[in-house]
């Protein structure tokens, strides 16, 4: 997820982002959106696609609703790239279909708000029925269960050889931005030195999710179980548009020195969502980025970026 930073060396906002997909990136402007991704023979194979003028409407950028519709953006566009990146990689005679895909997607994410909401909520209830605990500090062992969950399970994932490798082209993406708001030449030999975390990451977003979680339950006080499980669904957009709000203000504010520890946590988490690239990992990277801007440039050559992107 990314919204708008100052570059060191590029004029005006950046708003690309990107996502890395199956041996390959997607990165997203404000008018299309290019995927690229490594063959099985060695090549890059590539797709573009034009994005529809409510990327670019008003409603995109209203604080706190620009955040569910970037979340929105993030989960179709995903859907495009990943289904791309899978047909490329199997070379099935039958291309998988981006329903399925968007069907396999929405039922990981159904599994993952049950696992990473609504099991800490019910382990609070039983600290406060069976124990007696106070709300208060049920609701805050809620949160940091959670927060233990998240941290865990991108850990764990993180050894498993193909997720690896996507976080190698995770980090890939990310230097290949950081080179381009520095303004320097895009090449992998340049992008290679700049750092694999990016302050406007989408592990960023889920970190602030989480600790903006403990905040909000533990204000609810004592709920019943049922109640409880349906604050915790009911409050997830609310949660989602704090934190991007949130990833975008500490995001202008890292070139001050007192502002860089609020987004140190998320930085850190970074380590366990991204690798260190090979050289191959960012010429896919750099090839996808510099597709997206050739479509920009052919799109709309005169007009500013200036909209959030997913990253």
């Amino acid at each position: 997820m990314t919204t708008e930073s100052r570059g060191g060396g590029v004029q005006g906002l950046s708003s690309y982002g990107g996502q890395a997909v199956l041996e390959g990136v997607m990165m997203r402007g404000s008018h299309t959106c290019a995927v690229a991704v490594r063959a099985p023979d060695g090549s890059i194979t590539f797709k573009d696609f034009p994005l529809g003028s409510l990327y670019r409407s008003r409603f995109a950028r209203m604080p706190f609703i620009r955040g569910l519709f970037v979340l929105w953006d993030s989960l179709v566009l995903g859907v495009s790239a990943l289904t791309f990146s899978a047909n490329v990689q199997t070379e099935e005679d039958e291309p998988i279909d981006p329903r399925s895909m968007a069907l396999t997607l929405l039922m990981s994410l159904a599994l993952g708000i049950g696992f990473f909401f609504l099991l800490p909520a019910g382990l609070s209830q039983l600290l406060e029925s069976t124990l007696g605990w106070h709300s208060w500090w049920a609701n805050l062992v809620e949160g940091v269960f959670r927060l233990v969950l998240l941290i865990g399970y991108i850990w764990a994932i993180g050894r498993l050889a193909d997720i690896e490798r996507v976080y190698g082209y995770h980090g890939a993406e990310h230097k290949t931005i950081n080179a381009y708001e520095a303004g320097a030449e895009l090449t992998p030999e340049n992008v290679s030195e700049f750092p694999r975390e990016h302050p406007r990451c989408g592990t960023a977003f889920l970190l602030t999710v989480v600790v903006f979680s403990i905040l909000l339950f533990s204000a609810l006080g004592p709920l019943a179980l049922l109640p409880k499980l349906l604050s915790r669904l009911i409050l997830l957009p609310l949660l989602a548009a704090l934190a991007y709000e949130y990833i975008r203000f500490t995001a202008r504010l890292l070139p001050y020195p007192w502002a860089r520890p609020l987004a140190a946590p998320n930085l850190w988490l970074q380590q366990l969502t991204t690798r260190e690239p090979d050289e191959k990992m960012i010429e896919v990277a750099i090839a996808a980025f510099r597709k997206m801007r050739a479509a920009e440039d052919a799109a709309a050559p005169q007009e500013s970026q200036d909209v959030p992107a997913p990253e």
